[in-house]
């Protein structure tokens, strides 16, 4: 790997880790608002958002990492190494997977004329991608994964 691809290798692996707790914070407050808050106003359609714009940036900036990580490898036994399979599959398909039902919330909670009926539509679908986004971060502590908390 030449040192140009390297640095940028490195720069979107720092930005994609960075921006995941811009997301993760992001979530919570839509879910939190979406369980708390009475009377849906801009604040909170404005929060659910940009909770998903930076979920589609995360993905985006993810996609190109995908193509350059040397995590992702498609060798033969690679299911085989946990490493390969959850960059390989796991991460990639549990993310994309939280990341559509948190779009589908955002659009459903749109066409909901009530606030009791959009803040529950955001409920169900950001909770779910939430706990989805948590079972599929790298973690430091899942083992073998070499995910980092930054």
């Amino acid at each position: 790997m030449t040192p140009a691809i390297s640095t940028f290798e490195s720069i979107l692996n720092h930005t994609h880790s960075g921006l995941r707790w811009v997301a993760l914070i992001l979530l919570i407050l839509a879910i939190f608002y979406a369980f708390t808050a009475k009377k849906f106003e801009k604040k909170h359609k404005m929060i659910t958002l940009f909770a998903m714009v930076t979920l589609h940036l995360q993905f985006v900036i993810g996609i190109v990492q995908y193509f350059l990580s040397e995590k992702v490898t498609f060798a033969a036994g690679w299911m085989k190494n946990p490493l390969h399979r959850f960059y390989g599959m796991e991460h990639l398909i549990g993310m994309l997977l939280a990341i559509v039902l948190i779009t589908i919330g955002y659009s459903k909670s749109k066409r909901k004329v009530n606030d009791a009926d959009k803040f529950k539509t955001i409920r169900l679908f950001y909770l779910i991608g939430f706990i989805l986004i948590l079972l599929f971060i790298p973690w430091p502590f899942r083992i073998n994964l070499g995910g980092g908390w930054f």
